[in-house]
């Protein structure tokens, strides 16, 4: 396959930072590595804390019994506003912190946090803030363990669309790699996913009309191993001889071509901005495809092949294996990128079955057999949903309520979920334990009102005007009471608990064999409850908002929990950017108008333990300053 290579500089820096040496490749032992330092419950290497993606952790110290007894350990501040998603990295007593643009990135030595080992400040365009969809976020780190020939890197994104590769242990740039055009309104705000000797990268900009596309580069280097596209000819979107043969009616070739109007493909959406697992088994990873472009469904005409999909693609040459179509002809931008989580569960027959399972934001929560792309089930996140009556298994289409469709001349009303999805790219868990699924959801309806727009690169092409308010279940009269936390099963469909929250649960949960789910909130708590009961049993109040999810590690036999704080995202944008048009922040606004009144802006990260418990409670002199004798 021929390579598609980035830019003529990045190659040159590639080329100085490996004095000009070809690089063999060591993936097994690479990826060995990698696996052998997420079993490590003490560590939390990647994005999801393994390749499963189910935000779990086996320590146990803080549990149902002793969490009342959790303190504020340490803090951090990034020196940053705006949103903080995704989770910090630990690896073997370092913590590895990023921010939102300008997309600073710091390590910390947990010996003694207060200092900071090192920190790499990039140079960005200002031009990437104003194509910007939603904020400027970013959403995580990835950690390369080192082989025989590249030590440890750690591997970040940039807003203005590059990814770059860091010295573990010095932060001393390595290599840079465009690949995202900010001029076309690409830009990246994704966590890069390392898989053996690969990083995964995929863009952003479906608001803007770009192409969709998820690209592998070698991890020594930055070369570029392979680029999928979510839209066009089959060559272009990398479809395997064998793609959908177990589901010829999910579609097989032809299709990215063939569902759009004209050359509508070129400028279709289908991004991936969320999550990423990886089924080591299969050698299959799976992610989401976004919403196609514009939003204005009536410019658009055909199911729009392949967004909206599930995809499991072969890491090694990115060839697709299969490709479920969530969403055919998107209406109301229910973006599909959403967490992927897997486990291993008796389905209802009583066959031990390799599962995915993915809340979209659609307001379904689907789950399909990973090896297979069979679907297993596609329940409703909550008896509000409105646009779809049902999702039949045997053909995988959903069955629409036209009373919800939008076109043009036409507002809509009421329709549940809003464009903002009853989930969102909130990081959610799974406790095998218990087979259930934690999930934090948003409870938000809109009304939609379609335009007409011209294709401009670089400039918003979305083509409809949104008010989004609470959901049925919600305090609409006071636009509170628009989130939720839920606990799932995904063999019998049931809901174990719910429980709601003042505002959206954006950020996700994190689940420990503690028998605890962590979350926070967008008003500025961390909050604990019991995974059995939904009963809350801790919260703690934060300097700000939290976007991002909780995680967990251990350090010298203490367990501490940390979390992001600094609201922002898509439902901080009024705050952030002193917004008041309900319809502003694709109407955001509206729907968090009173987000204000509970929180303000920050940036930073909490950590917790019991009694308090830090390196400094343990040794006054840990951080003290003492004059050299003279």
């Amino acid at each position: 396959m021929k390579l598609r290579t980035s830019t003529a500089s990045a190659l040159a820096l590639a080329a100085v930072v490996t004095g000009g040496l070809v690089l063999s490749a060591t993936p097994a032992k690479a990826n060995d590595k990698l696996v052998e330092l997420a079993n490590d419950p003490a560590n939390w290497v990647m994005t999801g804390r393994d390749y499963n993606a189910n935000n779990y952790s086996a320590l146990e110290q803080i549990n149902k019994d002793t969490v009342s007894d959790l303190r504020s350990a340490w803090s951090f501040s990034t020196g940053v506003l705006h949103g903080h998603e995704g989770t910090p990295l630990v690896v073997d007593g370092m913590m590895y912190i990023h921010s939102p643009f300008p997309n600073t990135t710091f390590a910390i030595d947990l010996d003694d946090p207060g200092k900071i080992v090192w920190q790499h400040k990039p140079k960005q365009s200002p031009t990437a803030r104003a194509v910007a969809c939603c904020d400027v976020v970013n959403r995580g780190l990835a950690y390369w363990p080192g082989d025989d020939e590249t030590g440890p890197l750690i591997m970040k994104t940039q807003l203005d669309g590059h990814i770059v590769a860091l010295d573990a242990k010095t932060g001393a740039l390595r290599w840079m790699m465009e690949n995202s055009d900010i001029k076309v309104g690409s830009t990246l705000t994704i966590a890069p996913y390392v898989v053996k000797d690969m990083v995964l990268v995929g863009s952003s900009g479906a608001e803007l009309g770009v192409r969709g596309y998820v690209t592998a580069y070698d991890v020594h280097t930055g070369e570029q191993r392979w680029r999928a596209y979510a839209t066009g000819p089959d060559e272009d979107i990398l479809l395997a001889g064998d793609f959908n043969i177990n589901n010829p009616h999910y579609g097989q070739t032809g299709l990215g071509l063939e569902t759009w109007e004209g050359d509508a493909w070129k400028i279709g959406g289908g991004t991936n901005w969320g999550w990423y697992a990886f089924d080591p088994g299969t050698n299959m990873f799976y992610y989401g495809s976004g919403n196609p472009a514009p939003w204005n469904e009536t410019m658009r005409p055909g199911d729009n092949k392949w967004t909206m999909t599930i995809w499991g693609r072969d890491v090694d040459t990115g060839e697709a294996h299969f490709g479920y179509q969530k969403t055919p002809h998107d209406e109301w931008d229910y973006a599909g990128v959403n967490v992927m989580m897997l486990s291993e569960q008796e389905d209802k027959d009583g066959q031990t079955r390799k599962l995915l399972t993915h809340p979209d934001r659609n307001g379904i929560v689907y789950t399909l057999d990973r090896e297979t792309g069979d679907l297993i089930s596609a329940n409703k996140l909550d008896d509000t949903v409105n646009w779809v009556k049902t999702v039949q298994l045997d053909t995988g289409l959903p069955v629409r309520d036209p009373e919800f469709a939008t076109r043009m001349d036409h507002k809509a009303r009421d329709i549940c979920p809003s464009a903002m999805g009853y989930h969102n790219q909130g990081h959610d868990s799974y406790d095998p334990d218990r087979e259930l699924f934690m999930m934090g959801i948003n409870h938000i309806c809109m009304d939609w009102e379609p335009f007409m727009l011209p294709y401009r690169a670089g400039q918003f092409f979305v083509g409809a005007t949104l008010w989004m308010y609470p959901g049925p279940k919600g305090d609409r009269q006071n636009y509170l009471g628009s989130g939720q936390v839920k606990a799932y099963n995904a063999i019998t469909g049931e809901y174990k608990w719910e429980v709601p929250e003042r505002f959206a649960v954006w950020g996700g949960t994190m689940a420990t064999a503690g028998g605890l789910t962590f979350y926070g909130t967008l008003d500025g708590f961390i909050k604990a409850r019991d995974s059995d009961t939904g009963a809350l049993l801790w919260k703690y109040k934060m300097p700000s908002g939290a976007i991002g999810h909780p995680m967990t590690y251990e350090h010298n036999g203490t367990q501490y929990v940390a979390i992001y704080y600094g609201v922002g995202g898509w439902p901080g944008v009024g705050l952030v950017f002193d917004l008041t048009d309900p319809t502003a922040g694709l109407g955001a606004v509206g729907a968090f108008k009173e987000l204000a009144n509970y929180t303000q802006m920050g940036g930073g990260i909490m950590v917790f333990s019991l009694d308090g418990k830090s390196p400094y409670t343990e040794d006054l002199s840990i951080g003290e300053w003492e004059p050299n004798a003279l």
